[in-house]
């Protein structure tokens, strides 16, 4: 019997580990994330663990059992296998929520996204000084050879990368600002955001900035609401200061330079995705079925042949889940994050000791959720594991001692 505790109590602390390492290098890599969380899965089962489920489970079972519906009514059912194997991205969810039961695993993924940001960051500036360098040898334009070819740190897209380092920074903050009770930590821990915070700026991801500052500006408002205010006069100073193609990418928002900017781009996506949706709300396309279907379902106003750019996807969340797995699938899965994102602001107020576990997911969620607009950034498994594993955690550990 004893040995049984003791080889179940391995078991659980594998579990836990693989868990919370998964969750942290999805920051990295996520082919190790992966992997940890297969054996993270692995030492649940052999252990025997109870799987717990996250508030709001019900809109989640309806957003999975609604994808599978729209995968069998697809004109090309097989296409959409990926969007399957997608899943097991979600299983993050429920590995963290499991296995977390202490404040510190809240710590050591903070620290870990801090420690794996600032490197993937660090290596996004030398990736930038070596194409600043290179365009300026070349005698080119640096902003129109940089915009479609941006820095990505550990990363293989500068999308991923900036929705890496939001993250991160969202969590990384809540730490420093509420539970970073040591000197020298607090200082390491602000210079690891900083080092992001630049690498973010020259990524030039607008729609990640917007998130970012969003989701910043929650923290503030909670943290001291006189630096809530100061933070759009910072953004405006960094702008400024910073180099000059900066600058011209933040302008391209309401002035952008033909067709070198992605402006026209997601007009096209974001009308010819509300088109699909009105022709097919309940199923949808199906999974990975936009891209074979986009021009079919340009609105007639515009012109037929769209600007050059990306258009497998809708880069919009709302639109993307709505046009390829019906308008149901799609609010199943926003109410899940809405849900979790209310539960987490009443949970800091109800446990002041983890209220920065808490508001860290909040603002999380707000980031993830306002940059949402603008790409379909959850289709990235990297975002989408380091989404899901800050909700975990402030969900497993809004059981304790509630």
């Amino acid at each position: 019997m004893v040995a049984s505790f003791a080889e179940r109590g391995f078991w659980l602390d594998g579990a836990l580990k693989c868990a919370l390492g998964a969750a942290a290098a999805a920051a990295v890599s996520i082919a190790a994330s992966q992997i940890l969380l297969g054996l993270a899965l692995a030492c649940m089962l052999a252990a025997r663990l109870r799987w717990r489920l996250p508030q709001g489970w019900p809109l989640l079972a309806f957003f999975f059992f609604w994808t599978l519906a729209a995968l069998a009514l697809s004109d090309a059912p097989a296409a959409g296998l990926p969007q399957l194997k997608k899943f097991y991205a979600w299983l993050s969810l429920f590995a963290v929520l499991s296995t977390v039961s202490r404040a510190d695993h809240a710590r050591w993924l903070a620290w870990g996204w801090l420690a794996g940001g600032a490197l993937s960051a660090l290596w996004g500036c030398g990736q930038f000084a070596v194409k600043y360098i290179a365009a300026q040898r070349a005698g080119t334009d640096f902003y129109t050879a940089y915009i479609g070819a941006r820095i990505t740190g550990f990363n293989s897209h500068w999308m991923t990368f900036s929705g890496q380092m939001m993250i991160a920074m969202m969590a990384g903050a809540a730490l420093a600002l509420w539970a970073c009770r040591d000197t020298r930590l607090r200082r390491a821990a602000w210079a690891c955001l900083v080092l992001m915070g630049v690498a973010l700026v020259l990524a030039m991801t607008r729609g990640v900035w917007i998130g970012a500052f969003a989701g910043a500006l929650y923290l503030l408002w909670h943290w001291r609401r006189r630096a809530a205010a100061a933070l759009p006069l910072v953004a405006v100073l960094v702008l400024w200061l910073g180099p000059a193609a900066v600058r011209e990418r933040a302008l391209s928002i309401v002035r952008p330079r033909g067709v070198t900017d992605s402006n026209l781009h997601r007009i096209y996506t974001w009308r010819t995705g509300v088109e699909i949706v009105k022709r097919h709300p309940w199923f949808g396309l199906g999974p990975e079925r936009i891209g074979a279907h986009f021009r079919a379902n340009i609105p007639a106003d515009l012109p037929p042949e769209p600007p050059p750019g990306y258009y497998a996807h809708l880069h919009n969340i709302y639109l993307q889940w709505a046009a390829e797995r019906g308008l149901p699938a799609a609010l199943a899965a926003v109410l899940f994050f809405i849900w979790q994102l209310a539960a987490s602001r009443r949970r800091a107020r109800q446990q002041p000791e983890l209220a920065w576990v808490h508001r860290g997911a909040a603002a999380v969620l707000i980031a993830v959720l306002v940059t949402g607009l603008f790409e379909y950034n959850l289709g990235d498994s990297e975002v989408l594991a380091m989404t899901l594993g800050w909700t975990a955690l402030s969900d497993g550990l809004g059981r304790q001692a509630a």
